[in-house]
């Protein structure tokens, strides 16, 4: 293959491929994205999702996610009258914090995009 300006290396073998592929073909390893991407800080996303659950997602860019995350807190915190709430909403609101830092972080290296 002949050296161009559309053409890359392949991080993982070396390999001169084509710059728009997502992909190698010589040894299928995905390509990370040189699309530039916003910083999001892990730390921030994992305060707004302590403050209100789903909100650090948001700030990532899963709107989906964090509308899901909202909706099992609420849900949970509904359950609380009957009891079961408490332990669920304890749970759902770490993984939730969890979730958020590492979203940001797997953001930040490209292996997730923003949605």
């Amino acid at each position: 293959m002949s050296s161009k300006k559309n053409n890359k290396y392949c991080f993982n073998c070396a390999a001169e491929i084509d710059a728009q592929a997502e992909i190698c073909p010589k040894c299928g390893v995905r390509q990370p994205s040189m699309r530039k991407t916003e910083f999001k800080s892990p730390g921030l996303a994992a305060v707004l999702s302590f403050l209100i659950p789903g909100l650090g997602q948001i700030y990532c860019g899963k709107i989906g996610k964090g509308i899901l995350f909202l909706a099992l807190a609420i849900v949970s915190a509904i359950l609380i009258i009957f009891f079961i709430g408490i332990p669920i909403y304890i749970i759902v609101w770490v993984i939730n914090i969890i979730d958020a830092h590492k979203t940001a972080k797997r953001i930040n290296e490209g292996l997730e995009s923003e949605d």
